[in-house]
This record gives structure tokens, C-alpha cells and sequence, in this order.
């Protein structure tokens, strides 16, 4: 029996089969359906958090008080021996390879601004923050380059925090009161949206000394520095390192690179795109067990047609085939339905959820038509050699 044979006889059962060749493959189908769609969504979330994450700059290295092995969040910081300064902000401004210093303290603070009040998030920064954080003011400019500890009372707002206490107004030059003492607004800052879970337009900026003294902190919460492009992060992390070892006498500081965190990050999201993948793989593995069961059907009902076929001289490896054959066709229709349903599907929840960030990773859809003709050749090997295995005179013998 040529090959040519085999496929004719292959497709002409599973098209005499409509119904149930349909629904054999329907099982694979929603199963590469489920993979697809599970994965466009788990890829398209660790884009957008990588995204999220990396909207502040990308040649940023981190300096938090405290000696930790973890990424040391703003906010959460231990008590250390000698806490960070602005002197050590200053000196490590004078690193070879640092192009800008931010030096960091957040708190909250009630706002007031003619009779309206609210509370928002204080943001203590020096005056390069739209150089290292890649964010703009929209609206006049951002705090004046002052030194650190003599810096004048000008603020900046968030453009949340604008739009309710100014509603259409120009705010620039008009004086706020923060914390009790009054402000000049220079500018507002571009709408960023919130970043890890902080509201970036629910904040205002001010300089560094007067948020330490609001807050009566003698210490900075993290000191971001800003490296050129041409510079090793591990390089510059190692000349931090030696400088700051000099100033403190010892290692009570941790060091992170945006490489470091990034990296992290990803292998988070990594196992979070492998998790929902998994969630589709077990349609795939219920598909497979579908095709078992219906060619394990078909092998008993065929009996007589595997009779015949051994009597005008099919071999046994031929029979084998022709049913691997039968198994491995449903399986890779199923597939090719189950893709076209799944990128659709993902394709339309993008647009009709809009702020669900959805992307298809083609590797996991490529290994999931693979998955499921393997699926597909595994589930038609039993039955293919309980048909291949029959006695060609028996056979004839059913009904």
C-alpha cells in the first residue's frame, strides 16, 4: 500500500465520520484555543510590567540604607549604622560615569491651596528628576537647580493634584501651603499614571531639605544615580560600592541595578506566562485523551475493514500507520482550529478591553501545534497496534 494510499484512506474515514471526527477535534481545538489565549495574556502583562517598571529610565542604580539581600523598596527600609546623607549623595555625584543624582524621601502631607485641602504623597527630590526618572513637567518646569540644603520653597504637582486644587486655572507662580509652610508652584508634571501600585499624579515634588525637614528625617530613604549608556552597571556598582565603604567604614548599604531588579522581574513574569500556559496545557491533555477514546472506538468498529485490509495484503505496519495517520490529521486540524480561535479570541479581547494588555508569544504558540500532534500521534499509537496486532481471519469473521 503506497503512502499516497494511506492518506486517501486516512482523510476519507475521518470525513465519513463528520460528527465525530468534529468533535475529536474540537477537544484539541479549544485545548491550543486555551494555550493561546492564556499565554497572549500572561505575555502581554509581563510586557506591560516591565514597561511600567522601566518608564522611569533604564541606567539607574539604586542605593538603599540597611544591608539586605532583597530589593530594598522605598518606604520599607531598616535602621542601619550611618544612615544615607545628602553628603553622599553629593560625593557619589562626583563618580566617573554618573551623569545625575536623585536623592529620595517620601512622606504624606496635607495640601492646601485657597479654601481647598486634601492629602497627597510628598516626593523629596532634587532637581534632576526629569534627567533620571524620565518625567517631564507638561506645564512650566521643574524644580531649579538649587544646592540641596539651601534649596528655595518651590513645588511641583502632580497633574491629579493640579486639576483638583486649580480645576482649569493656570497654577504656575500662585503660592500653596505645605505642611504648614507656603510654596510657590513652578510647574506640573506630565501625566504618568501610577507605576507599581504609587499614583505618580496623585504627588507633588519638592526639594530634598524641605521634605527632610517636614518629615523630621536626618536621613534619605534611597539615592538613585543616573549612569551613561557607555558604562557597565556592575562597573559602576563596584566603584559605589568602594566609595561608599569609605564613607561608612562598612557595608551598611545595599546596592541595585536596574539589571538586577529587571531580572528579577522577569523570571517572576517568566513562570507567571508558564503558569496560565500550563492552565491550556490541560485542555490539550484532555483533547488528547478524547482522540484515545474515539480511535479506540473506531478500531472496534472497523474490525472487518482491518480484516479486509490484511487479506489483499496490508502488513501490519501499514495498519499501524493508517490509524497513526487518522490520529495525528485530527490532532493537527484541531490545532489549526485552535490557533485561529485562540489569536482571535486574544485579538478581540484586546479591543474590546483596551487597557488589558494582550500579546501572543508565536514560540508558545508554535510549541503547542507540536504539543498536540504529539498529543495526537501518542493517543493513536494503543489503538494502532490493537488493530495492526489482529488476526486477519478473526477480523473477517466481525460483524
Amino acid at each position: 500500500m503506497q503512502s499516497e494510499d494511506l492518506a486517501r484512506l486516512a482523510i476519507s474515514s475521518i470525513s465519513f465520520h463528520r460528527m465525530r471526527s468534529f468533535l475529536t477535534a474540537l477537544g484539541i481545538a479549544v485545548g491550543i484555543a486555551a494555550v493561546v489565549l492564556l499565554t497572549s495574556i500572561g505575555e502581554g502583562i509581563h510586557r506591560y510590567v516591565l514597561a511600567e517598571f522601566t518608564q522611569c529610565g533604564t541606567n539607574i542604580l539604586a542605593i538603599n540604607p540597611g544591608k539586605t539581600t532583597t530589593m530594598g523598596v522605598s518606604g520599607a527600609i531598616v535602621s542601619n549604622v550611618r544612615p544615607l546623607s545628602l553628603a553622599d549623595a553629593e560625593a557619589l555625584e562626583r563618580l566617573s560615569g554618573v551623569e545625575a543624582v536623585v536623592p529620595f524621601v517620601q512622606g504624606n502631607a496635607a495640601i492646601e491651596a485657597g479654601k481647598k485641602s486634601r492629602r497627597t504623597t510628598i516626593f523629596g527630590v532634587s532637581s534632576a528628576v526629569p534627567q533620571v526618572w524620565q518625567m517631564n513637567p507638561s506645564l512650566g518646569h521643574f524644580l531649579p537647580p538649587d544646592t540641596p540644603r539651601y534649596a528655595r520653597p518651590f513645588v511641583v504637582l502632580g497633574s491629579t493634584v493640579r486639576s483638583e486644587l486649580f480645576s482649569n486655572q493656570n497654577p504656575l507662580g500662585k503660592r500653596i501651603r505645605l505642611g504648614g509652610e507656603s510654596y510657590r508652584v513652578a510647574g506640573v508634571m506630565e501625566s504618568k499614571g501610577e507605576m507599581l501600585g504609587f499614583d505618580l499624579d496623585d504627588a507633588v515634588y519638592i526639594p530634598i531639605n524641605k521634605a527632610m525637614a517636614m518629615f523630621n528625617r536626618e536621613s534619605l530613604m534611597e539615592i538613585d544615580l543616573l549612569y551613561a549608556a557607555n558604562v557597565e552597571g556592575e562597573t559602576l556598582a563596584k566603584r559605589v560600592h568602594t566609595l561608599m565603604i569609605a564613607r561608612h567604614g562598612s557595608e551598611d548599604f545595599t546596592i541595585t541595578t536596574q539589571d538586577q531588579m529587571l531580572e528579577v522581574l522577569g523570571s517572576v513574569l517568566n513562570i507567571l506566562t508558564l503558569a496560565v500556559g500550563a492552565l491550556g496545557a490541560i485542555s490539550l491533555l484532555v483533547g488528547g485523551v478524547g482522540i484515545l477514546t474515539i480511535m479506540t472506538i473506531s478500531v472496534k468498529e472497523r474490525t472487518s475493514e482491518i480484516g479486509l485490509l490484511r487479506a489483499v495484503g496490508a502488513g501490519k505496519r501499514q495498519i499501524l500507520a493508517l490509524f497513526i495517520c487518522e490520529a495525528v490529521v485530527l490532532a493537527s486540524i484541531g490545532g489549526l482550529a485552535g490557533l485561529i480561535l485562540g489569536a482571535g479570541g486574544a485579538w478581540l479581547l484586546g479591543i474590546a478591553v483596551p487597557a488589558l494588555p494582550i500579546h501572543t508569544p508565536w514560540n508558545y504558540v508554535l510549541l503547542a501545534e507540536l504539543v498536540a500532534a504529539t498529543i495526537g500521534l501518542l493517543a493513536g499509537v494503543i489503538p494502532a497496534q490493537r488493530a495492526a496486532s489482529m488476526d486477519p481471519v478473526e477480523a473477517l469473521r466481525a460483524e
